[in-house]
């Protein structure tokens, strides 16, 4: 790497030096797009990439700089978007040979608030085939995205190729989306930062295959969200992100900061959601974030456990599949081969339910948003694991039964945190064994600056890990910075198991 490349520079400092004149925005593109060419071949996560289109993009940022206009918090920096989220005029695959030729009439709403402010879509990034074939990074179309950390450990997902681009320094932002984990558990499995806003608070449309659009599960449950190396540069974007638009009746006109609380701010601590087992590294990883949170002045108390977790799971199972399972027989096969696994075993252990338990259920549902938001006025934050355990294999909740309830377990309080509508930001608390460790801080119902605010605190005190040079081999990478290692353990106990 050279010392002096502008990719490696923060989203906030890239768009500041283009402001002022100190760099054009064609070199910093330019930066970009030849640390996608030295790295790219390596993990895959760029699919299609923009190169001319983000070149003159860049020209004409530096035109407007040369007329004298005032340019914007992002002018000039490189992003990439999810192959699930439409961007004008190029093919929105979601990674499947059916919708290769599936292009977008128009950018959608977050896409087009982040080139307001000035940023550029250097490319689109890989995901499980149509978000549906698992965590794992792997398309039908564009196979597999490799974990820059360790080829033998999953990018995670679903939005990988972001979390992997970013990590790489291949772009300073990416734009995923996360109806359960898909931004959080790629950012701790990348080592990078990563929020899933409140569900409202960023715009959206996700009539992207037709003009209808999806039933009450998908529309509260898919949330657009940011990456970044950063918590600061995770700010920025949620700064721009935040808002209204006529496409999107669900966004509300909510400040995106709120009052100061009062006091030192409230952090309940849990470290085993539901008491089903965590490795001790993220065990550990919490701790060390708790910790961070104590020294920044936090009033941190650990908790017996978050409300009602599994009843959550339950609901939000039997919901989803419910909505999905009469488009499955066509869906599956858009999937390609060994695509339909996942969800299949999904949908044998939790079938569909009747249109009585159905509209039980959509009870069930909000009586557990109120639990949830009782339980966070008393304590404004949450501090958890965003996977209870270090990055595993690739593929592993597809594999079989046992790997697909474990990488389920895993993300437990990801997915019952979008369940009930709660933001959450994932940060970086160091290493373990070579591998990112990391923790998600989960906040009130658009009190997404909380979160932020915590994130902080525990990144100046433990640091960043990313931008990160992708090994070749199986051994885990050597990160640019000093940061601390967490514990690491050949054994720990799962579901009241020793596992390895």
């Amino acid at each position: 790497m050279q010392d002096d490349a502008l990719w490696k520079m923060p989203a906030a400092a890239q768009a500041e030096a283009v402001r002022g004149a100190e760099i054009s925005a064609v070199e910093l593109v330019d930066s970009h797009l030849d640390r996608i060419a030295e790295v790219n071949p390596q993990v895959n996560a760029v699919t299609q990439l923009l190169a001319e289109r983000a070149r003159e993009a860049a020209a004409q940022v530096d035109r407007r700089r040369a007329a004298g206009e005032a340019l914007g918090p992002l002018a000039g920096v490189p992003f990439t978007v999810k192959e699930s989220t439409p961007i004008e005029g190029v093919p929105t695959t979601f990674g499947a040979e059916r919708f290769r030729d599936l292009v977008a009439p128009a950018d959608a709403p977050p896409v087009a608030r982040l080139r307001a402010a000035g940023a550029i879509p250097i490319g689109h990034s890989n995901l499980p085939t149509l978000i549906l074939a698992g965590m794992h990074t792997r398309s039908e179309l564009f196979g597999d995205t490799v974990n820059p950390w360790d080829r033998s450990r999953t990018p995670g997902g679903t939005s990988g190729g972001d979390a992997v681009a970013v990590a790489t320094g291949m772009a300073a932002l990416g734009l995923g989306n996360d109806s359960g984990g898909s931004v959080r558990i790629p950012a701790q499995f990348c080592g990078v930062a990563g929020l899933k806003p409140s569900t409202g608070r960023f715009p959206a449309d996700h009539r992207v295959l037709g003009p209808d659009d999806p039933g009450p599960a998908s529309q509260m449950l898919v949330t657009d969200g940011p990456l970044a190396r950063s918590v600061g540069d995770l700010r920025l974007a949620y700064e721009v992100l935040a808002g209204t638009d006529p496409r999107d009746p669900r966004a509300v006109p909510v400040p995106a900061y709120g009052e100061p609380l009062p006091g030192r701010v409230k952090v309940a601590v849990v470290a085993d959601p539901g008491g089903h087992g965590v490795h001790p590294t993220i065990r550990g990883a919490v701790a060390t974030a708790a910790d961070a949170l104590r020294d920044a002045g936090y009033d941190v108390r650990e908790v017996r456990d978050v409300p009602r977790m599994d009843e959550a799971l339950e609901a939000y199972g039997r919901i989803t599949v419910t909505e999905f399972a009469p488009s499955w027989p066509v869906v599956r096969t858009l999937l390609g081969k060994g695509g339909d696994r996942y969800v299949e075993m999904m949908m044998e252990r939790t079938p569909p339910v009747s249109a009585d338990e159905f509209m039980k259920l959509m009870g069930t549902w909000l009586n557990i948003r109120r639990s949830w938001a009782e339980f966070l006025d008393e304590y404004p934050l949450l501090l958890g694991p965003v996977f209870t355990e270090p990055p595993v294999e690739p593929g592993l909740e597809s594999r079989d039964r046992s790997g697909r309830d474990r990488v389920g377990s895993g993300m437990r309080l990801c997915t019952v945190t979008s369940f009930v509508g709660v933001p959450g930001v994932a940060v970086p608390t160091g290493l373990a064994d070579g591998l990112p460790c990391g923790v998600q801080i989960v906040g009130r119902a658009f009190r997404e600056d909380l979160c932020l605010d915590a994130a902080q605190s525990i990144e100046d005190r433990l640091g960043v890990l990313t931008p990160v040079d992708p090994r070749v081999g199986s051994k885990a990478a050597r990160p640019p910075y000093n940061v601390p290692e967490s514990g690491q353990c050949d054994q720990w106990v799962f579901g009241g198991r020793v596992g390895r």
